[in-house]
């Protein structure tokens, strides 16, 4: 690699053979400073961007405080210009507020950042004017069929305005309207079965979409998408961990392969998170292992003589679980 001092004896030639003007030097200077501050977002821009989510927010809890006083009043045509209305006329508005801006710092793009606050009315409103329209039509809206329509509809057009837009605030809603699909056609499909077992069905499903959450966090981690990572793993782990500990069931009726499963399953999660330099991996997977303790010490000692001793040993095992969770964090993942 070229030193510092290289660089510089070679700027000397060129300007000795009249190759290269100071004034180059300072427009080259200028230009690969400016790249640098754009690489480099403000703590003020993600604090102004966070503030503009929380305004979209109150923006539509207004309209829907707004509909739920004067709802009876209220006549079929205004309730759908209230929010569909409402949302379309924010989606155009994000558009035209986020239309990219080439050599502009982040920190600078101010309309481009209120966008989001107008796409949030819209993902939130959505639902809101789809369900107005259907109840209006006739349907039954708290039936699975239509759950499953109203969700379907959502998740298109949130997935298609990702590939056209390429926002993450849209990424985010196909997931969240994705896992509404993904439960109300569930719903529909188990209606009409007279054969499978519908026992474990609310568990299985949510171990399900625990682990499609945290695929999609392990693929989103190195690309415009890391921001949602956080909240995939976050809700990923709990429904998985939770779902699985669930399947486990309680004595006498207990499941023991999945309880067998489960200290496997934390373990190999805790393994994960020095492998993926996750901190989320280490806190949830401790967490859940310190429950699943606690629940087989009072599943099958409770009524013992042993009891008290099995909390003990209980107790200290969570302390040497906390202890190894530390080290591992401060070794591996500070």
């Amino acid at each position: 690699m070229t030193s510092k001092t290289e660089i510089l004896q070679d700027i000397k030639i060129l300007a000795e053979k009249k190759l290269i003007t100071k004034e180059e030097l300072i427009i080259a200077f200028d230009e690969g400073s400016n790249i640098q501050a754009k690489k480099i977002p403000s703590k003020k821009s993600h604090l102004a961007e966070i503030l503009y989510f929380i305004s979209g927010g109150i923006i539509f809890l207004g309209i829907a405080i707004l509909l739920a006083q004067n709802w009876p009043e209220l006549r079929y045509s205004t309730k759908v210009l209230a929010t569909l209305g409402s949302c379309i006329a924010a989606y155009f508005i994000g558009l035209l507020l986020g239309r990219e801006k080439k050599n502009v710092i982040p920190a600078e793009a101010g309309t481009e950042r209120i966008s989001s606050a107008f796409f949030l009315i819209f993902s939130l409103a959505t639902p809101i004017g789809l369900s107005i329209i259907f109840d209006h039509e006739g349907f039954d809206t708290g039936s699975s069929g239509v759950q499953t329509l109203i969700s379907g509809i959502l998740f298109v057009t949130q997935i298609f305005s990702y590939f056209v837009f390429r926002r993450n605030i849209f990424m985010l809603f196909s997931i969240l309207f994705g896992t509404w699909l993904f439960l109300s056609l569930t719903n529909f499909l188990m209606s009409y079965n007279l054969y499978w077992d519908t026992s474990k069905f609310y568990e299985y499903r949510a171990l399900m979409i625990g682990l499609v959450y945290l695929l999609l966090g392990h693929a989103f981690s190195n690309n415009k998408q890391a921001p949602l990572t956080g909240f995939l793993y976050g809700f990923g782990l709990i429904g998985f961990f939770g779902a699985a500990l669930c399947l486990g069931e309680w004595k006498p009726h207990q499941n023991i392969i999945w309880e067998s499963a489960f200290p496997i399953l934390t373990f190999a999660a805790i393994f994960l998170s020095v492998y993926l330099k996750r901190k989320i991996f280490l806190v949830f997977s401790t967490l859940f292992l310190i429950i699943f303790i606690l629940k087989i010490t009072s599943e099958y000692f409770s009524n013992s003589l042993g009891w008290p001793l099995a909390l003990v040993i209980a107790g200290l095992l969570m302390i040497a679980m906390t202890y190894m969770s530390l080290r591992l964090s401060r070794k591996y993942l500070a």
